[in-house]
C-alpha cells in the first residue's frame, strides 16, 4: 500500500533541572506524537548526571516499549529519542538510533534526521584513518567527527559548530553530552526542528505536534545553521552558520509533517488547503463530488472542493489495524491489500463524476488500484488530481526518492499516465504554485525533486556499498 515515499526520521530532546524527571515517559508520548515521520525502527536515551542508557528495536513505539522497559531506563535530567526510516542501508537494528558511544570525554549520544550528500567522502576518510563502523548510517559519521572534534575543542557545543564545516547535506539533530542538550539545523534548513517549554524543562522536536502531545508550549522553530544549547545556565544559541539561503523540503507541507503541526510559521493543515486551492484554479473539471486519498490527500480535497465549488465526501474509509509491515507476498494479494486498507464509500461515489485528491504518484501502482477500486464501486468518471507536481529527479536529502528509475513520471507523459491509471483526466499542482502554499512560512523551500534545483551541489555518483556485496559479486 505505501508509495516508497518516506522521511528518514523524527527527533525529541528534553532536558531537566532535575535528575529525578521520568523524562523517558515524556519522550516515549513525543515519539509517539512522531511516529509518522519513521516506522521502521525507534529508540530513547536517557541521561542520569552523565550516566548513559538508551533502548532501541526495530518496530513501532509502543511494540518497542513497554512501561517495563521505561522504567528500566530510569529518571534522569535529559533524554533524546527517535523514530526511523532508513533511506540507504538494509532494515536492521544496528541502525536503530539514538547512537550512544563512549570516548575519551565522556558519553555521547544523538539522533539525526536527514541525509549527508558528503557521506561517502566522510566515511572513506575516517575509514582510511582505521574507524570502524557498526553502521552504514550517515549518523554514525557525525557522531565520530563531533568526538574528534571535541578532543580539542574548549566545549561541546564548539565541536559541533567546527563539524558542521565538514557536514554538507540535510541534518537536524539533537546531541546529548553528560552535562548538556544540543538542537542543530543545518545550514538549509531542510528539515525542521522546533523548541518548546514545559514547566522548567526545555524541548526539541522535529514537529510542534510532539510538543502538544506532552502539554509543552511552542517557542520558536530553531533558525537554519543554529546550534541550540540547553544546560544548567538555560539556553544559548550559535549562530556562525546562520544566514545560507534557506531550503525547506516543500514536501513536509505536502506530505510528510503531521497537519496539526506548524513548520517555520506556515500551518500545515492550512497549506494542504491551499494546495487543494491552486490545484482547482489551475485543472479545473465538471464533477459532482471532491474525495481524497486517506490521510494526506483530505486537507487538499477539502481545499478543492472549497474552491470549485464541488461539494466535498467522504470517499474511503481506510483500516487503521493495517501497519505497513502487512505482508503481500504475491501479486493478488498484493492487489487485493489496497481494498484490505481502503475501501470505498458506495453512496459517495456510484453514479457519480469524482475528483479524486493524492499528494504524488511516485511509481503509480498503488494509485492504479485505487483508481480500480473506484471503477469497481460504480464511479462514472475519475478525475484525479495531484497536490504536488510530478516527480521527475532524486532526493539527496532524506527522501526515499533514490532514483528516477522508481519515477513514473521519468518514464511516462502526463497522458501515458493517466491512460496508464485507468482515470478520465490528471493534473498536477504546478511548480509555480507549489513553493506559495505555505503562506507566511519564514522560510524558502527545496523543491529540487520536482525542478532539478538543489540548494546544495548534487553528490557524485557513489560505489555500491562493498559490505552489501557478496565476495564474488565485488568490482
Amino acid at each position: 500500500m505505501s508509495k516508497i515515499l518516506h522521511d528518514k526520521c523524527g527527533v525529541f530532546g528534553i532536558y531537566s533541572g532535575s535528575k529525578d524527571t521520568d523524562v523517558a515517559s515524556q519522550a516515549y508520548l513525543a515519539l509517539y506524537a512522531l511516529q509518522h515521520r519513521g516506522q521502521e525502527s525507534c529508540g530513547i536515551a536517557v541521561c542520569n548526571d552523565g550516566v548513559m542508557q538508551c533502548h532501541s528495536d526495530l518496530g513501532l513505539v509502543p511494540d518497542v516499549f513497554s512501561r517495563e522497559t521505561l522504567e528500566k531506563l530510569g529518571k534522569g535530567n535529559m533524554a533524546i529519542g527517535h523514530v526511523r526510516y532508513s533511506s540507504k542501508e538494509l532494515k536492521s537494528r544496528s541502525g536503530a538510533q539514538p547512537l550512544v558511544v563512549r570516548y575519551i570525554k565522556g558519553s555521547m549520544a544523538i539522533a539525526h534526521n536527514g541525509n549527508l550528500v558528503n557521506a561517502y567522502e566522510l566515511r572513506s576518510k575516517l575509514q582510511n584513518e582505521g574507524v570502524v563502523f557498526h553502521t552504514a548510517s550517515d549518523t554514525e559519521i557525525m557522531i565520530n567527527i563531533i568526538a574528534r572534534k571535541r578532543i580539542r575543542a574548549n566545549s561541546i557545543e564548539d565541536a559541533v559548530d567546527q563539524a558542521m564545516e565538514e557536514f554538507k547535506g540535510a541534518y537536524s539533530l539533537v546531541i546529548m553530552s553528560p552535562g548538556k542538550l544540543m538542537a542543530v539545523r543545518d545550514p538549509h534548513g531542510f528539515r525542521p526542528l522546533c523548541i518548546g517549554s514545559l514547566g522548567g524543562n526545555i524541548i526539541f522536536a522535529s514537529e510542534s505536534c510532539a510538543l502538544d502531545s506532552i502539554g509543552a508550549e511552542f517557542v520558536r522553530d530553531i533558525e537554519p545553521g543554529e546550534v541550540v544549547v540547553a544546560g544548567k545556565d538555560g539556553l544559548r544559541s550559535i549562530k556562525t552558520h546562520c544566514g545560507k539561503p534557506g531550503g525547506l523540503c516543500v514536501f513536509e507541507y505536502i506530505y510528510f509533517a503531521r497537519p496539526d503541526s506548524v513548520i517555520d510559521g506556515a500551518s500545515v493543515y492550512i497549506a494542504r488547503q491551499r494546495a487543494g486551492s491552486f490545484l482547482a484554479l489551475e485543472n479545473p473539471v465538471q464533477a459532482d463530488v471532491v474525495i481524497g486519498v486517506p490521510d494526506s490527500g483530505l486537507d487538499a480535497a477539502l481545499g478543492y472542493s472549497r474552491q470549485s465549488g464541488i461539494p466535498y465526501g467522504t470517499g474511503f474509509v481506510k483500516n487503521r489495524y493495517i501497519g505497513r509491515t502487512f505482508i503481500q507476498p504475491s501479486q493478488e494479494e498484493r492487489d487485493y491489500s489496497v481494498r484490505i486498507k481502503l475501501n470505498p464509500i458506495e453512496v459517495t461515489v456510484k453514479d457519480k463524476r469524482v475528483v479524486l485528491i493524492d499528494d504524488s504518484i511516485v511509481r503509480g501502482t498503488t494509485m492504479r488500484r485505487i483508481v480500480g477500486l473506484l471503477r469497481d464501486t460504480g464511479a462514472r468518471e475519475i478525475h484525479l488530481r495531484i497536490s504536488s507536481p510530478p516527480f521527475v529527479n532524486p532526493c539527496y536529502f532524506g527522501t526515499d526518492i533514490d532514483s528516477r528509475d522508481n519515477l513514473i513520471a521519468c518514464k511516462m507523459s502526463v497522458d501515458e499516465i493517466c491512460k496508464y491509471l485507468g482515470a478520465d483526466s490528471l493534473g498536477y499542482l504546478s511548480i509555480n504554485n507549489v513553493t506559495k502554499i505555505a503562506e507566511n512560512a519564514k522560510c524558502s523551500f527545496c523543491a529540487g525533486c520536482f525542478t532539478g534545483v538543489y540548494p546544495v551541489p548534487e553528490p557524485p555518483e557513489t560505489p555500491k556499498n562493498k559490505y552489501d556485496q557478496k565476495i564474488g559479486e565485488a568490482v
